[in-house]
């Protein structure tokens, strides 16, 4: 199954965690970093388009700044990361150059794709970087973005990154070999392959780094993301030197989530992904059947309850009569109006705009 999913790829996300980059005192790892910027040059020369989603801003801006741990405060978090940006990209830039290869950074804020137009203009940036043989190292805008604009962890921002694109690959360079069964256990055995994602869900933890933010947790939510896409992810070991190869080459090496054969269309992609819903529409059973397996229009008579408030043109969640979220879509109506229970012969949410997760 590997070399079937894998043998077509032509364009590939590289997310290097922060543990694999940074020392145990906070500082950029130059060796570690070295022999991996030198498995991203075997990709390119390989004729594969290669973008780089790079953490250690705030962890390489640490040492820079003496902070032994991760700060707590939004001011120092910011101004670690901007201090440790331009170590990081100085580092990229030089040791890319050394193999031939044009860097670019591209910094982002979830608002930067959760806007149409912006969205749009993000991917045709980095399909131009792209089409000119220049790397792209994407990270968070971390200098500037504070709660509601974050996307939170590298994990989500690379599989968001792989689905703008799209992207043919995700791949996650972490420190561990993969999602581990019975981790801790004298059970505990590496899986392969992962083809019902809630079946692993028990298995993701956060992380204790004092550096990193997400965890094999984040990796899993990331995971829902591309294969949902229509996207092959795969979670790595980044400490072995020739991890990439040994994926491109379909070798058996960490976690190969294997992707949905209904690939979703940039518009539901950016529905499904790209916003942070401003409400909630529960609806009864019949409703769901009919979203779910008819493909049909939300209308108001299966509205059970509205939560939030939105107005037109937002995007909600649609969840079941338990509460879990199964859909994803624009409302046509604000908060105000569907609560009112007015609504008569409209859709709240039009099929065209409406995704199921």
């Amino acid at each position: 199954m590997r070399e079937q999913l894998l043998k077509n790829v032509r364009r590939v996300v590289v997310k290097l965690g922060t543990g694999i980059l940074t020392d145990a005192a906070n500082r950029v790892d130059p060796a570690q970093l070295e022999q991996l910027v030198a498995q991203l040059a075997g990709l390119h020369a390989r004729g594969l388009e290669v973008v780089l989603v790079s953490s250690g801003a705030v962890g390489s801006g640490m040492g820079v700044l003496g902070f032994a741990k991760r700060p707590k405060t939004l001011e120092g978090l910011q101004a670690c990361a901007a201090a440790g940006q331009v170590k990081l990209m100085a580092t990229y830039d030089r040791l890319l150059g050394a193999h031939g290869i044009s860097v670019a950074q591209v910094l982002l804020t979830h608002d930067d794709l959760e806007h149409q137009e912006r969205h749009l203009n993000a991917r045709q940036t980095l399909l131009a970087l792209l089409e000119r043989g220049v790397i792209p190292v994407i990270n968070e805008n971390d200098a500037v973005s504070y709660t509601e604009l974050k996307f939170g962890d590298n994990d989500r921002l690379s599989a968001l990154v792989a689905s703008l694109l799209p992207a043919d690959l995700l791949i996650l360079l972490t420190t561990v070999e993969g999602v581990i069964e019975n981790f801790g256990t004298d059970q505990a055995r590496l899986l392969p392959l992962v083809e019902n994602l809630a079946s692993v869900r028990s298995h993701a933890r956060g992380t204790t780094s004092s550096t990193a933010v997400g965890g094999m947790a984040t990796k899993i939510d990331a995971a829902q993301i591309a294969i949902r896409s229509g996207i092959p992810m795969v979670i790595a070991s980044g400490r072995s030197q020739t991890a990439l190869a040994d994926v491109m080459d379909g070798r058996e090496v960490g976690t190969l989530f294997v992707p949905r054969p209904a690939k979703l269309r940039g518009r539901k992609r950016w529905i499904a992904f790209f916003h942070k819903p401003k409400g909630a529409l529960i609806v009864d059973d019949g409703a769901k059947t009919a979203l779910r397996e008819n493909g049909k229009s939300l209308l108001p008579p299966g509205v059970k309850r509205c939560e939030g408030s939105f107005a037109k043109g937002d995007v909600v969640m649609i969840c079941d009569l338990e509460g879990t979220e199964f859909a994803r879509g624009i409302a046509e109506f604000g908060s105000e109006e569907v609560k009112s229970a007015t609504l008569q012969r409209v859709e709240v949410v039009h099929r065209d705009n409406l995704v199921v997760l």
